[in-house]
């Protein structure tokens, strides 16, 4: 038998937020609930001044949270299930609501009781302690925590287990218990995580300011091209901070599709709450130099393409369709903003080009995140306007928007403007057989399934599409 005070009799209690989970359920609920309706944002403040355990029930009163796709530590969750398996008792201690963390406890399975917010009491820090003390009385409890406030449970603890503790956090804990166990975590690269949260590598969508500056074949005069340069930034900049905003509002959704679950805010490598901090960094700067640097019509371009981004990420992309238009719209709108900078007039043909194009593009995109549904055997996409058996109809206008590029391209070179811009325009019509093979062979590779999440970056990467664009680039130099 066991004696009183051994290891097997003490009972476990574990925290959630940060120790059992990546994430913190507060800001989970808190995102979950601004999804919706940014304008909630305004209710947050008078919400707070109810305390922190009221504003826990009302968040969770009014959003859905999945638990069964939070970002749990799965080598803390190793360990619990080992230890549940010797006969001992785990106590789910925590400072979230006691709905959600209900919710955690069945859908684990190893958790013998449940001490959690309850709208009144806020369970953190010294209520959390004593809440356990006067349940299993002084040392008689090991305790799993990962943050300094967890001391104040530590000092009446048997044994402390860290996880992932901050600078300081475990020479702390050792003055007033034994730490028993330290669960390391392994961090990746703080720089490399903001790096893929701010899609740098997504900048290369951004070379679209650029081809107004070639298709006036005006790439020799120098302030032109920092004034595109500019215009990449801001853009680059712009972009980021939706990317941010986007995958914070999207971090429950992604966790269920097989890559973006890896994006830092869904796996919880970064802290959500840093996250909202860091939304509008970027955009403030690419505010500054557009102000600074760029004309009054890229300013009102800039603007509109992050108004456009804020409505798809809040409601237009679970529009049928309605989505696929918009994302056409927010690749031209580079071109457009990319004209605005340096001064140059819109071209007819190249908007009728981009708007086709870039619409066979977004189709794709879609194609790709509709065929994956359909190999996971999921009915209806999550926070999306489309089923699975949409597949043929979003090809067949898939392929039919980039056939139409192809004709807007040949129709073009007939058009007496270009007689105006190229000395022989018939060797533009190389270009067409290249772009209708790379149209054709995007919509074969993801019919097959080999299509990037996002094709704009699969062409940015793919040698056959970057073969086929030095060609395309090639029969207009020619035709110069």
């Amino acid at each position: 038998m066991p004696t009183p005070n051994s290891k097997s009799s003490l009972v476990l209690a574990v925290d959630l937020d940060g120790s059992l989970i990546k994430t913190d359920l507060l800001w989970e609920s808190a995102t979950r609930y601004l999804a919706s309706n940014p304008l909630r944002a305004f209710l947050l403040p008078g919400m707070l001044r109810s305390g922190r355990a009221q504003l826990k029930s009302t968040l969770v009163e009014n959003t859905q949270l999945d638990v069964t796709t939070l970002p749990y530590r799965q080598d803390v969750l190793d360990w619990l299930r080992a230890e549940k398996a010797k006969g001992r008792r785990l106590v789910l201690a925590t400072a979230s609501d006691h709905r959600l963390a209900t919710a955690i406890s069945e859908h684990l399975g190893i958790f013998d009781e449940v001490l959690a917010t309850n709208g009144t009491i806020n369970l953190s820090g010294e209520a959390k302690r004593e809440a356990l003390v006067s349940r299993y009385g002084e040392r008689g409890f090991d305790y799993v925590g990962n943050d300094h406030i967890d001391l104040k449970v530590w000092k009446s603890a048997q044994n402390a287990i860290i996880v992932s503790p901050p600078k300081g956090l475990a020479e702390k804990a050792a003055k007033i218990a034994t730490v028993e166990h330290i669960f390391e975590d392994v961090k990746p690269n703080t720089f490399a995580l903001w790096a893929r949260a701010l899609r740098l590598h997504q900048w290369l969508k951004n070379l679209l300011v650029f081809i107004p500056l070639a298709a006036a074949h005006r790439f020799s005069e120098i302030d032109l091209i920092s004034q595109s340069l500019l215009a990449f930034i801001a853009f680059g900049l712009c972009a980021s901070s939706v990317y941010l905003l986007n995958d914070l509002i999207d971090s429950q959704d992604d966790r269920q599709h097989r890559s973006k679950r890896n994006r830092p805010f869904a796996s919880g490598d970064l802290s959500i709450l840093h996250g909202w901090f860091a939304v509008p960094i970027p955009l403030l700067i690419a505010v500054a130099i557009t102000l600074t640097s760029l004309s009054e019509h890229f300013a009102l371009a800039l603007l509109c393409y992050y108004g456009l981004t804020l409505a798809y990420t809040f409601k237009l992309k679970r529009v049928l369709l309605l989505d696929v238009v918009t994302l056409a719209g927010l690749y031209t709108l580079r071109i457009i903003a990319g004209a605005f900078a340096i001064g140059v007039p819109l071209s007819f043909w190249l908007l009728s080009f981009s708007m086709f194009i870039f619409m066979s593009i977004a189709l794709i995109k879609r194609y790709t995140e509709l065929l994956d549904a359909r190999q996971r055997g999921v009915s209806t996409m999550l926070g999306r306007g489309y089923r699975p058996d949409d597949l043929q109809m979003v090809a067949s206008l898939g392929a039919a928007a980039g056939y139409l590029s192809v004709l807007v391209l040949a129709l073009y070179i007939q058009d007496p403007v270009s007689l105006t811009l190229y000395r022989s325009p018939q060797w533009i019509w190389g270009a067409c057989p290249i772009l209708l093979y790379w149209v054709s062979r995007s919509w074969m590779l993801a019919h097959r399934g080999q299509m990037h999440d996002d094709p704009m970056v699969f062409a940015f990467k793919d040698r056959v599409s970057l073969i086929c664009g030095a060609l395309f680039m090639l029969a207009f130099a020619m035709a110069r």
